[in-house]
């Protein structure tokens, strides 16, 4: 019976994260802002990145009471082919940036039902599911999907008609609130998200 490869989980630059996610995520791009870049090696190769970051909304830790520094969204998981569990590699790189991150309250993740994603992995890892996020405006434009605050940032107004000056064939679509999956680092903060816990998702049930 083969073993597994030793997997290595540590510290790794922009560009091997940035690598990882355009070549293995289905974004193609690494999230903006600060990040910290937790890298994935199984025998000393490099497979991947998982990615932690404040995401995209300013409001996601007031949401549950806390200030910034207490939580942080895990924004991306971006690996090649792998041996160890994706759970496995989640759960090490969690431990890390625990460590790390004095003070560090709570871990926030989406998964996004627009590419069939219900959040296997944060199941398999007893994260608590606290329902959908809020629906969200979604552009099309020149063969890409963006976010509505990208757009803004990008051609300097969310008026479709404007936008469509700049781009011709833009489209706007209101998109499905993604999956939330909730990981509490404390006993007192585990209290208070199972208050919010709810039946985990199966594939195909979508909040419309």
């Amino acid at each position: 019976m083969n073993e597994k490869p030793e997997l290595k989980v540590d510290w790794c630059s922009y560009d091997a994260a940035k690598y990882a996610c355009t070549h293995w995520h289905y974004s193609k791009c690494l999230p903006t802002g600060k990040l910290v870049k937790i890298g994935v090696w199984e025998d000393n190769k490099y497979i991947g990145v998982v990615i932690f970051g404040r995401g995209a909304s300013p409001y996601l830790s007031r949401t549950y009471g806390l200030t910034q520094i207490e939580c942080i969204e895990l924004t991306r998981v971006a690996l090649s082919n792998h041996i160890n569990t994706v759970t496995k590699i989640v759960s090490i790189s969690i431990d890390k940036i625990k460590k790390s991150m004095l003070g560090l309250r709570l871990i926030v993740s989406f998964a996004d039902p627009f590419h069939s994603h219900v959040g296997v992995i944060y199941q398999a890892g007893n994260w608590i599911y606290a329902g959908d996020s809020d629906k969200t405006k979604m552009w099309h434009i020149a063969g890409k999907r963006l976010h509505h605050r990208s757009v803004g940032a990008k051609y300097g107004t969310t008026v479709l008609e404007k936008v469509r000056i700049l781009e011709p064939g833009a489209e706007i679509e209101i998109a499905p609130g993604k999956h939330k999956y909730l990981m509490p680092l404390d006993k007192k903060m585990r209290r208070e998200i199972l208050k919010l816990k709810k039946p985990y998702p199966k594939k195909g049930e979508v909040e419309l």
